[in-house]
């Protein structure tokens, strides 16, 4: 195959993008980035994937180049797992992406730690501009998370920390932790948020209902970042006073099988439902009266950060609960779609019974999916992410100015 042209005549630009999640996958960087993907590519560009998982290269849905690396490890589970799957696609994409055409912009995305490596060693070697994406507040989410404590901590740390000051361009997905990266020197910030792309998120049918009655659901990821356990007591205080609230919890995660041994301890009737796509997806929203959207409330980094699936919520065009803090309550408040209650299992409990009570204070009708069409619509937000990498393709990095003076 030949070498692709723009339409003036030139070489296409080529971006080299390593992450650790890809389509077909459905996680957030891989909905994200097939949206930035279909934008670079209908802007001419070629686009080369290295992704974990087998040997050979197979063409994705854009027209882009997936690159695999070998599973040389399962997909991982818990916290190490996943860690050491990450480090080995790390170690591998290293010489996997140095036989692969020269790029004009080197990107890796975060929150796999190792990632960064790979990438900053990529852009290096090729001499080519390096964006890193910082989908996460690392590395102070891990550090407060407690990930990997000791010498591997501190490590890690600095790797991170090297990898965003060496980056010619940070994108984050907030303007807090923008502005956390600004105040500690790096000036190459830019804020691309997250999003959902609404032609494929269709809007919930309304769902009529009696005081007393309400549908809760919680959809996504169960892992140590939510605080689950609060819903699941909150639901175990309601059966006496409100048996007419129902509470169900959609997805899977590290802390799934705690939190059903906790609903078995309390009683408290949560139906646990695994992943779903697709229909049931929507069957799933069409059930519900209120989504919600949570964060634990004892990790300072959550301030300024924005679960992607918030996007979401608020385009089915759903009553939203809201059980966080700073950045994305403020969005939530804004869209006028929401509620957003404080962090204890009382101010669920409480917030939960008054929504019951009361039908009328979750027809939202359509003010969540106006708002997330004025702001969060992912095909906009992938197309300033062309436009973006295009100009530091544009300009010199360090990198090309040393090898231009050599």
């Amino acid at each position: 195959m030949g070498e692709r042209r723009t339409r003036a005549g030139g070489r296409a630009p080529r971006l080299l993008l390593v992450t650790h999640s890809y389509r077909p996958e459905r996680t957030p960087p891989a909905r994200r980035w097939a949206a930035v993907v279909q934008a670079l590519r209908a802007a001419g560009w070629e686009v080369d994937v290295l992704v974990p998982g087998g040997l050979r290269t197979r063409v994705g849905e854009h027209g882009e180049r997936l690159r695999p690396t070998p599973r040389l490890l399962g997909s991982g589970d818990g916290r190490n797992g996943r860690f050491a799957a990450a480090a080995v696609h790390a170690v591998l994409a290293v010489p996997r992406g140095l036989v692969l055409p020269r790029p004009d912009v080197v990107v890796a995305t975060l929150p796999a730690l190792p990632v960064v490596v790979a990438g900053r060693a990529l852009a290096v070697l090729r001499r080519r501009p390096l964006v890193v994406e910082m989908r996460d507040a690392w590395p102070d989410l891990a550090r407060e998370a407690g990930v990997h404590p000791g010498l591997l901590g501190t490590l890690m740390e600095r790797v991170v920390t090297g990898g965003q000051r060496a980056a010619d361009l940070v994108v984050t997905v907030t303007e807090g932790f923008a502005a956390t990266l600004r105040g500690r020197g790096m000036r190459r910030v830019e804020v691309l948020a997250n999003g959902v792309d609404l032609e494929r998120v269709p809007v919930a049918p309304p769902r009529d209902r009696t005081a007393g009655e309400l549908h809760v659901l919680y959809l996504g990821n169960l892992g140590e970042s939510q605080g689950l356990e609060r819903l699941v007591e909150a639901a175990a205080r309601q059966r006496a006073t409100h048996p007419g609230v129902h509470v169900r919890i959609v997805g899977d995660g590290t802390r799934r099988a705690a939190l059903e041994a906790l609903n078995a301890e309390l009683e408290a009737g949560v139906e646990f439902v695994p992943p779903v796509s697709g229909a049931a997806l929507t069957e799933q929203y069409a059930w519900a009266d209120t989504l919600v959207v949570c964060l634990r409330p004892d990790w300072p980094s959550f301030r300024h950060t924005i679960p992607s699936k918030t996007y979401e919520a608020l385009a089915v065009g759903r009553h939203v609960t809201g059980q966080l803090s700073g950045e994305a309550a403020l969005m939530l408040e804004r869209s006028g779609a929401a509620d957003v209650v404080g962090p204890g299992v009382e101010d669920l409990v409480a917030h939960l019974d008054a929504l019951a009570d009361d039908p009328a204070r979750t027809r939202v009708g359509d003010a969540g999916r106006r708002w997330a069409a004025a702001h969060g619509d992912l095909p906009t937000t992938a197309r300033r992410y062309e436009a973006l990498l295009r100009r530091v393709a544009a300009r010199p990095s360090r990198r090309t100015r040393t090898e231009t003076t050599a």
